[in-house]
């Protein structure tokens, strides 16, 4: 086997490959392996047809430990901070690779390492264009995928799925129904393991409820509540110097993959969904940036930044500005997701202890979330060279890592779910997807509250839940203080709780070709242009219908007809 190691530099442009040899090396005994007498150790002696028959448990069963190790190269979606992984652990050594090695006895040999968006969508498109592609692949979106397939350069991973993933991890992708793995089946094979992207709830607003103490205010019942308290922490000049600011907010306005601080959660409230395609309340496909609830969520906005309660200031700022200002304390209000803790509020928390931010969700301003569609355009999908040996690792790698290491390997495992209470990001695995119940989230913050709250035993729950557990259960005992112990609690516990008491759960988004479906660029920049001089006060409210006009004037009259033939 050849290790191909695929170097980027900031002067070349060009990929340089350079080839050494790769050993396999032994691992010791799994339990698999003890029950039936096989160890790795004893394959230079052993009887060769049981080593054989060694080697194809291993190919056909979930978690069947390969007798010497099997090597696979990897197109490898780095994370920022090198993942936040512990220090001297690389992407080839760390405790996911060390557990897989000792479970399964596959190690991976990474050919690029790259972070997610155009240097790794470059070599993707290299390795199609020169039809040399790792052993195992990770492909943003579905056309990538279909590229692929088309040019066959990949395996059919039916029999793989049937043999080589465990009844849980059939559970899993089973309670998203027949779209997500069906993203992935051309012509009735499955080519590819999808990610799986769980309900992760509304938006919540997270505030500063230690500074809603200090003024003497009670809790918000209600969104327009929670808009006067913020004013007050304006008005009042809670953080001193002049220098408290209102709710952060970044000029993409709405959170993705490239904006941390939108204010999704006041376009939910008027049941606006900008930037998604929508059905109307006549059953009709529709861009819900230009639909009526997006005008008055709009108004509510500009209202807002004329009252001093959105930060005066947005329009100038990036987001390592907002950082800056949670960081320093001036900011005490923000709109995230469930996982707001780990980033961006730990921010706050590991510059001062003291700062509590506690999260809000007001059950009336979800009630009218829009049905919305998502396109393929973003998922992941683990795919296997065609003609590699071993295309069944992907299916044991999703079913040690996903099943076995969360709900039944307490003897190697520890370390694996450790990652989690340290804040490791998931991008160190070395496959960049995650397989898990649609509603984890809910199950894994209710088992949780109840072993914390003694109505379950600590030994019912998996092995991800006994790390949270033991990481919140410190925290609220004073024995932990850190920021990572701060945010599981805060995260897992509050937020989830949060999210759980509104008794509201996100709509299903309806899956949608992303051929058809994307915004061309200049739409895009004049909803963005739009939307901000309306906000800031630089366009008056009704100048939305003028974009509304200019919209479907340039492009989005014919688009929306594709999607609509598209959807049918």
């Amino acid at each position: 086997m050849k290790r191909r190691i695929l170097q980027f530099t900031a002067l070349a442009a060009a990929l340089i490959f350079l080839i050494s040899g790769c050993s396999g090396s032994v691992s010791g005994l799994n339990s698999d392996a003890a029950e039936t007498g096989k160890s790795s150790e004893n394959t230079g002696t052993a009887d060769p047809e049981s080593v054989q028959e060694a080697w194809d448990e291993a190919a056909r069963t979930p978690l069947g430990k390969y007798p010497d190790t099997v090597e696979y190269t990897l197109g490898k979606i780095a994370g920022a901070n090198n993942s936040n992984l512990p220090a001297g652990d690389t992407y080839e050594d760390n405790a996911y690779t060390r557990y897989l090695k000792e479970v399964l006895n596959i190690q991976n040999v990474d050919i690029f390492e790259l972070e997610a968006g155009g240097s790794y969508e470059e070599a993707l498109e290299m390795s199609i264009a020169d039809r040399s592609i790792p052993d195992v692949l990770v492909v943003n979106g579905r056309d990538n995928l279909e590229r692929l397939v088309k040019a066959g350069l990949i395996e059919d991973l039916t029999q793989v799925y049937e043999e080589c993933t465990t009844d849980a991890i059939k559970e899993m992708y089973d309670s998203y129904g027949d779209d997500l793995l069906g993203s992935a089946t051309f012509d009735g094979k499955l080519y590819a393991f999808p990610n799986t992207a769980i309900d992760d709830g509304h938006m919540l607003l997270w505030l500063r409820a230690d500074w809603i103490r200090k003024l003497g205010l009670e809790e918000p019942r209600t969104m327009d509540e929670a808009m006067q308290i913020i004013k007050a922490f304006v008005d009042n000049d809670i953080a001193g110097d002049g220098k408290t600011v209102g709710l952060a907010c970044s000029t993409g306005l709405i959170a993705g993959s490239s904006e941390t601080y939108g204010v999704d959660g006041i376009f939910t409230k008027f049941g606006s969904a900008p930037g998604k395609w929508i059905l109307d309340n006549g059953g009709d496909v529709v861009y819900g940036s230009v639909t009526p609830e997006t005008k008055e969520a709009l108004r509510y906005l500009n209202q807002l930044y004329q009252d001093g309660v959105l930060d005066s200031r947005f329009l100038l700022r990036k987001t390592d500005n907002i950082d800056e200002l949670l960081v320093n304390g001036y900011c005490g209000a923000a709109f995230g997701r469930w996982w707001a803790p780990n980033n961006p509020l730990i921010l706050s928390y590991s510059a001062d202890n003291s700062a509590e931010w506690k999260p809000y969700l007001f059950a009336e301003d979800v009630t009218d979330e829009p049905q919305t569609f998502e396109s393929y355009d973003e998922w992941m999908y683990v795919v296997v060279r065609k003609g590699y040996e071993h295309p069944e690792i992907v299916g044991k790698y999703v079913s040690a890592i996903f099943d076995y290491s969360r709900y039944e390997d307490d003897h190697y495992a520890s370390e694996v779910n450790d990652y989690f209470s340290i804040n490791v990001d998931p991008t160190a695995r070395p496959m960049n997807i995650n397989v898990d119940y649609i509603d984890a989230l809910y199950r894994c913050g209710d088992n949780l509250q109840k072993a914390l709250n003694g109505e379950i035993s600590v030994t019912e729950l998996s092995g991800l839940e006994k790390s949270y557990y033991n990481t919140c259960r410190s925290f609220l005992n004073g024995n932990l203080t850190t920021a990572n112990g701060w945010a599981a609690y805060a995260s897992r516990i509050q937020a989830v709780e949060v999210l759980d008491n509104a008794g509201i759960r996100e709509k299903p988004a309806i899956p949608l070709s992303a051929a058809e479906s994307e915004i061309p660029q200049n739409l895009q920049d004049l909803e963005s242009s739009a939307f901000l001089k309306i906000i800031a006060g630089e366009e008056p409210v009704d100048y939305f219908d003028i974009f509304v006009q200019e919209w479907y004037a340039g492009g989005g009259e014919e688009l929306t007809e594709n999607v609509r033939n598209s959807y049918q």
